[in-house]
């Protein structure tokens, strides 16, 4: 049974008859932290939506990451969504970053869906206002920033997306999502622990708690 709240406050205004099918043709799964949802030249057999968690949206290059945006709670991938318009190939990995929730709605559906309840585009033209955002965000942080700048900034993003404060994360985690090397990032992390902007103990990287947002 798809979680009643969570639908009705997503898909609410489309009435009564829709939320009927979205119950009788949505799939929830539970899905541990680490495991891999979709991977890029997979075919899509549904679109995602997050109940509850944080799913991380991204391409490889020479094994390396290139992040291009998070999937939290009540948001769905619009990569996939828009994967149905063409050749329903995935173009991308998704990764849970912690345990999570999600709703999965065949791809066959939607398409019915779009044609039966005109009105369920606003929800994507919603989410597709969000993700271009997040990936103009990510091109102005690489294009911009030093690399001290975006390592603190991609802690403060995880600490944003996990309420966790200090975090776990690892130095070879945090060179993968941002693309250079662990030795680069060991230094950096030493660079700017020693001003004051993080510490680091065995709990995991905390950042002072006024200082707990993302910077652009």
């Amino acid at each position: 049974m798809v979680n009643n709240q969570f639908v009705r406050n997503k898909f609410g205004f489309l009435g009564e008859q829709f939320l009927n099918e979205l119950n009788k043709n949505a799939v929830v799964t539970e899905v541990k932290a680490k495991t891999e949802i979709i991977r890029e030249g997979q075919k899509n057999k549904f679109v995602p939506f997050l109940i509850k968690g944080s799913v991380r949206v991204f391409t490889l290059n020479d094994g390396r990451e290139l992040i291009y945006y998070y999937i939290r709670t009540n948001d769905s991938c619009l990569m996939t969504f828009s994967s149905i318009f063409t050749d329903y190939i995935s173009r991308v990995y998704a990764v849970a970053e912690e345990d999570s929730e999600i709703m999965l709605v065949p791809v066959s559906i939607i398409h019915d869906w779009l044609i039966a309840y005109p009105e369920i585009n606003r929800v994507f033209y919603h989410e597709y206002d969000k993700r271009f955002s997040d990936v103009m965000s990510m091109v102005n942080d690489a294009v911009f920033h030093r690399l001290d700048k975006r390592v603190l900034n991609y802690i403060r993003q995880q600490i944003s997306i996990t309420g966790c404060n200090p975090i776990k994360l690892t130095h070879r985690e945090i060179a993968s999502n941002l693309g250079t090397s662990r030795e680069v990032v060991s230094r950096v992390l030493k660079k700017i622990e020693n001003e004051g902007e993080i510490s680091q103990t065995k709990e995991g990287i905390k950042v002072p708690t006024n200082e707990n947002v993302i910077q652009g």
